[in-house]
């Protein structure tokens, strides 16, 4: 690992200033991701500035009903929080499928929206990767691509992005706030993640020394009936296969309004609009289900190694759905 300087910062202007100023240098939370990165070679600072002073660990309640989650909250913490358990369980259930709880003890909210892709290809440092170094093409295209993604593809990257959290979040219209030299501005979360098309080294639309201050999770009273189900080769400590994060209120036999977001099959967090929309207004049946989880994966592109998660995901998703309805019965 190379050498760098290390420097804490007080307060968010200083910590801004800090990194913006500074072309080498980035910002250090729980360094659960970052810190390995680092001693990979596959990220290079010059200098780490560490914000774990700054006051951003709250949840709390605003007045018109909306959860703002601190940056710096930890992952453990947010996931027993009791405004979040009750009100928004798939994020709690993310939360607490999301890693070990030695890694979620440290992990912060902020960094777990950042965190890169867990792409072989990607952390050897050896592969050629465009990811890590544009240009240079994509080794998972011909390669081991059992565990990559099949929606949001392109022939320069099919990395899964491996965030459980940002699914539930994407799935209930999650707000991010940030702060940096141009001042503060919110970002909805769907657009927080960039489709890699022609520069996937590119993964969201900040600027250096840009920093996540906050999280808003609007009301959504759809959202206290949410799950969140992930699929993975065993049972502890792994990333999705697939996951899907549900929602949904059925009246009168129908489906009056749904959510579903997908994660383990998209290079962002995946929301299923499609199955929404064709399920709004439908029969709230199994059929219904599964002909709404189909429109959602015919766009998908996969490869060899990747096709099962197809057929993977459309059972999922009507699994979610169905558990998701039962739930709200009961």
């Amino acid at each position: 690992m190379q050498p760098f300087s290390y420097a804490r910062a007080n307060d968010v202007e200083s910590a801004i200033t800090l990194v913006a100023g500074d072309p080498g240098s980035t910002f250090l939370a729980g360094g659960t991701t970052k810190v390995d990165l680092l001693r990979l070679g596959v990220e290079h600072t010059d200098r780490v500035v560490d914000i774990n002073d700054l006051p951003l660990t709250a949840v709390d309640e605003l007045g018109d009903g909306t959860v703002r989650i601190g940056a710096l909250a930890r992952m453990s913490d947010v996931a027993r929080t009791p405004i979040i358990t009750e009100r928004f369980p798939a994020v709690s259930q993310a939360l607490l499928l999301g890693a070990s709880e030695q890694l979620r003890n440290m992990a912060s909210m902020g960094g777990n929206l950042r965190q890169r892709v867990r792409c072989t290809y990607f952390r050897d440092g050896v592969s050629p990767c465009n990811k890590r170094e544009p240009g240079t093409g994509c080794s998972a295209l011909e390669g081991l691509n059992r565990g990559h993604a099949i929606l949001g593809v392109s022939e320069s990257c099919i990395a899964t992005h491996p965030s459980d959290v940002a699914v539930a979040f994407v799935a209930f219209d999650a707000v991010v706030h940030t702060a940096g030299r141009d001042g503060e501005r919110t970002i909805p979360i769907d657009d927080f993640y960039l489709v890699p098309g022609d520069a996937p080294q590119v993964e969201h639309p900040l600027a250096h020394g840009e920093l996540i201050t906050a999280i808003d999770l609007p009301p959504s009273p759809l959202a206290a009936g949410s799950l969140y189900l992930k699929f993975r080769d065993r049972q502890s400590y792994e990333f999705a296969l697939v996951s899907v994060c549900a929602a949904l209120t059925v009246k009168d036999g129908v489906v009056a309004d749904v959510r579903v977001a997908l994660g383990g099959v998209g290079t962002k967090p995946w929301r299923a609009r499609r199955t929404e929309e064709t399920l709004r207004g439908a029969p709230a049946s199994d059929e219904s289900f599964a002909r709404a989880a189909a429109a959602e994966l015919s766009i998908a592109a996969p490869r060899p190694g990747n096709a099962f998660k197809v057929a993977f995901a459309e059972r999922a998703i009507v699994r979610g759905l169905r558990h998701s309805m039962n739930g709200q019965a009961a």
